[in-house]
């Protein structure tokens, strides 16, 4: 995979190539609030893993901490600015976003945080600040899902190299189905620990 077909402002692709995994956490913070480069964080992950295969543990993480980071960020942004931003910014999946996030607070950031687009994340971001989801449950539940997803990916970089891409595409449904697995394990492991978290106040828009 050559990293000029990976679509990134010239700048940040120059971060990613002299920077390498600390590039790679400025993208992932980029995309997870202010700018929005879709799936390009997976590929820069499985890029980065297949040219250096043992620092693949290192760009997993970096793409991890930059989209909590990035998340954070823009939950905090959420719970400033209210719901009118959320409402904006989520469009026509407000409603169905904000009915989810209170019935499933860990699974309505850990779903999005998995999958890839069209899963529209930001929204959940949004919503998780605008209706105060815990910022425990928003972090542990982000950083277990994106973790789980670029490891992955990252482990498939490194067994297939330039056929990861390739593989990935053609096991969809595979690859779906360990993922809800995982979801449903990360899901009975937090119900365990968060037990005596408080549910979330109800709506009073």
């Amino acid at each position: 995979m050559n990293l000029d077909k990976i679509k990134l402002p010239l700048w940040l692709q120059t971060a990613v190539t002299s920077l390498g995994g600390f590039g790679l956490f400025v993208v992932a913070f980029l995309d997870s609030s202010v700018m929005t480069f879709p799936v390009i964080n997976d590929l820069l992950v499985i890029h980065l893993s297949i040219q250096n295969p043992a620092a693949m543990p290192f760009y997993a993480l970096m793409a991890t901490l930059g989209s909590l980071t990035g998340s954070v960020w823009l939950y905090f942004l959420a719970k400033k600015g209210g719901e009118a931003l959320f409402r904006r910014r989520a469009g026509r999946y407000a409603e169905p976003v904000r009915r989810w996030l209170e019935r499933n607070g860990f699974l309505s950031i850990a779903i999005p945080s998995i999958l890839p687009p069209p899963m529209p994340f930001k929204a959940f971001v949004l919503a998780a600040g605008v209706f105060q989801l815990p910022l425990r449950i928003f972090v542990v539940a982000l950083v277990l899902a994106r973790g789980a997803r670029y490891l992955g990916e990252g482990f498939l970089a490194v067994r297939y190299g330039q056929d990861a891409t390739r593989y990935l595409m053609q096991n969809k449904l595979g690859f779906t189905a360990i993922i809800l697995v995982v979801i449903f394990l990360m899901y009975l492991l937090t119900r365990f620990f968060f037990r005596s978290v408080p549910p979330l106040p109800p709506d009073q828009h």
